[in-house]
């Protein structure tokens, strides 16, 4: 296993696209805010909708979805990153304008501009960490081959920008969240190299691609989607496909 540098050169795009983001954001007009956010969420409909079509196994995938989505909502994994994304900014900041300030008491009841940074962190995170690049780019990674990471890199990097600029500094912490799943993906890659066939990997993009439609759906503020507790499709998927397929 080689030194992760596409994890790496992932985790300071993601930062420096924050800074950019949320300096910027404040000197960036509302309208051209929301229009920022709406072309985010088309896009990301876009990107879910290409996902979805080269897997040949969609009723697995769907049987997937449908019970990762059961299986996350028991454990409320929505709710407890949000919970994780509060804690963290109680933490390092309180507030949206600044990226550290004094933390703010437990006993505060919650503000809009925490709520946002909690949904930056969340939002950020999932669009950052779910997807087919994620696992092939990280498994190569840590073979030595960086390309795919850093091509992502460069992606992430650039989307940090909009999404700062719309909610703070939240999304800075999604860094935290690369290093945590890219980085685990890069250290297990001699177990995960050849382990997942072409149709697993197939399975489990068309699962990243349904929830990548639903973190669409909360971009473009019509319905709020627990995209979070849908995170149990992404292991659940190429499983059935193994299983089943």
């Amino acid at each position: 296993m080689s030194f992760p540098l596409g994890t790496a050169l992932n985790v300071v795009t993601v930062v420096a696209g924050t800074v950019i983001g949320a300096l910027a954001g404040s000197r960036i007009p509302e309208r051209l805010r929301e229009t920022v956010m709406v072309s985010l969420g088309l896009l990301t409909a876009a990107i879910g909708f290409r996902e979805i079509l080269p897997t040949d196994e969609f009723p697995l995938v769907l049987g997937a979805v449908l019970l990762g989505a059961v299986i996350g909502e028991i454990l409320r994994i929505e709710a407890g990153l949000q919970s994780v994304g509060q804690a963290l900014q109680r933490r390092f900041g309180g507030t949206d304008d600044l990226p550290f300030e004094v933390a703010v008491p437990e006993t505060v009841t919650p503000t809009p501009h925490r709520a946002r940074f909690s949904e930056g962190f969340v939002i950020a995170s999932l669009v950052f960490c779910v997807g087919p690049l994620t696992i092939v780019g990280s498994i190569q990674d840590g073979l030595g081959d960086h390309e795919l990471l850093i091509i992502k890199a460069g992606l992430d990097g650039f989307a940090a920008i909009a999404f700062a600029a719309v909610y703070g500094w939240g999304v800075i912490l999604s860094a935290l969240t690369v290093v945590v799943i890219q980085g685990g993906i890069a250290l297990a890659s001699g177990a995960l190299e050849g382990l997942l066939t072409d149709p697993m990997l197939d399975a489990l993009g068309a699962a990243g691609g349904v929830l990548l439609l639903g973190i669409a759906l909360r971009l473009l503020d019509l319905k709020p989607v627990r995209v979070a507790n849908m995170l149990p499709a992404i292991v659940l998927a190429p499983l059935f496909v193994k299983w089943w397929g």
